[in-house]
């Protein structure tokens, strides 16, 4: 990951962040994933940050996690974002070429939203702490599966202390104050 990341040319996925699907995770537990999602959210509203939430499509509707900003989600029928097209309008209308992507699976909706993403030119960061997969070993290889094809793979707290760097500014000490958070 680049020193410092532009927030104005950054935009948030948050992909099936979904209660019936976070409990799956296998990596992260979904405390962990609630916590570090909500932290990303928060640190998305103070610096003015745009985000989506697309979900997978669930017999009792989407049931987001509640750390998530209320938004009405994309519901689409496949494993990637990409692939719906009311979703990718949404992404490519922003002037902001950089996408935090997380959720669950890694290996499902993770890897092949930030493959699409990459080929179609975006730079891609994927925070580990605020996805889940099915197994850690699968979820490695899905990982370095995104970083050869040129993503990059970090944390929550590693994305936001690369934007935002002074902790005495108003906005600073909100941010860090929403740091706190990830440690539970």
């Amino acid at each position: 990951m680049r020193t410092m990341i532009d927030h104005r040319t950054l935009q948030i996925v948050f992909a099936d962040l979904q209660d019936s699907i976070v409990a799956l995770s296998s990596t992260n537990s979904p405390e962990t994933i609630r916590r570090s999602a909500g932290v990303l959210a928060k640190v998305a509203q103070t610096l003015d940050i745009p985000f989506t939430v697309s979900v997978a499509p669930r017999p009792d509707g989407p049931g987001v996690i509640a750390e998530l900003p209320e938004t009405p989600p994309f519901v689409r029928g496949g494993p990637c974002c990409w692939d719906d097209r009311a979703w990718r309008e949404a992404i490519t209308a922003q002037a902001r070429k950089t996408l935090a992507i997380c959720g669950v699976t890694s290996e499902i909706v993770v890897l092949h939203t930030a493959l699409a993403a990459l080929a179609d030119g975006y730079d891609v960061i994927v925070l580990v702490d605020a996805s889940g997969g099915i197994s850690e070993r699968t979820e490695n290889a899905a990982l370095r599966q995104i970083e050869a094809a040129g993503g990059t793979v970090t944390s929550v707290a590693s994305l936001v202390t690369s934007m935002v760097r002074d902790f005495t500014t108003p906005t600073g000490r909100t941010v860090i104050t929403a740091l706190h958070d990830l440690t539970g």
